[in-house]
């Protein structure tokens, strides 16, 4: 069978919500090529192990497993990053909580900068690949989350980052940040997006955080101060309709100049404020 045909059966056989870019994202895993090979060698002809291994895994996702933990890496910002189910899958729309950090971070002087909750280490790596002068410190609770965001580190070789094992700022003691940074939980207990698509596979303890989907947030911010210098900034990720909430929770807990920022589709993505 030619690579032109394997698609075209794979397509045929993805069930409704899942397409062609999926079938192209894992042939191009199983034959180590970009996708844009795929093309240029369309009528090729695939071996029988290989022709296999393709159908092996468009089974496993017509069973819903993210392409992310079938391939076992996720683009983020200029990065290609290690993911496992141990890690939440990378997202375009985080990468507007590295932007807006960016922004009080000059690419000339030094800062220190904590990513808390960093799981694949996603926004970490990305800010200190941006910010070598700045020194990253990247926390998580889980272990096994942890050690995927210390390989990445390792692999693409950004040692301004260190990575350490605590529960929000539980690991920290006294030190303070110019920037703290966290894509927390955010996703109420009970809603049903948690049952459907990719989320069914990812680790629930990164999704979920409580009835009203705050409970992360609340320990982040009451805690930040704690951490922050003088006139440095928290900023936090979150769902679109919790904005509102989420400012005023940064309000009661001493921010000024708080806002909400959208992400690229114009929803309500981070907040933030700063310490005086």
């Amino acid at each position: 069978m030619t690579i032109a045909a394997a698609l075209r059966e794979a397509i045929g056989s993805l069930p409704e919500g899942m397409d062609r870019t999926d079938a192209e994202y894992l042939l191009a895993h199983v034959l180590e090529r970009p996708r844009a090979w795929l093309y240029a060698h369309a009528d090729d002809e695939l071996a029988p192990e290989l022709l296999a291994e393709f159908r092996a895994l468009q089974t496993r996702r017509g069973a819903g497993e993210p392409v992310a933990y079938l391939t076992g890496h996720r683009g983020f910002w200029s990065l290609e990053l290690q993911v496992t189910p141990d890690t939440l899958i990378p997202r375009p729309e985080t990468e507007r909580l590295v932007e807006l950090a960016m922004a009080f971070l000059h690419p000339g002087r030094p800062a220190a900068v904590l990513d808390l909750g960093t799981g694949s280490g996603a926004v970490a790596l990305a800010i200190a690949s941006e910010r070598p002068l700045c020194q990253v410190t990247a926390v998580d609770i889980s272990p096994a989350a942890l050690a995927v965001a210390v390989a990445n580190g390792r692999r693409l070789r950004l040692g301004n980052v260190i990575f350490e094992h605590g529960d929000w700022f539980s690991s920290l003691g006294g030190r303070r940040f110019d920037v703290i940074v966290s894509n927390p939980p955010y996703i109420e207990d009970g809603d049903t997006h948690l049952a459907q698509g990719d989320l069914r596979f990812e680790p629930r303890s990164a999704l979920a955080a409580g009835a009203d989907g705050l409970d992360d947030i609340r320990v982040i911010v009451r805690g930040a101060p704690r951490h922050l210098l003088p006139g440095a900034w928290l900023l936090v990720e979150h769902g679109w309709n919790q904005g509102a909430s989420v400012r005023g929770l940064l309000e009661t807990a001493g921010f000024t100049e708080v806002s909400t920022e959208p992400d690229l589709e114009e929803r309500d993505r981070v907040s933030l404020g700063r310490m005086i």
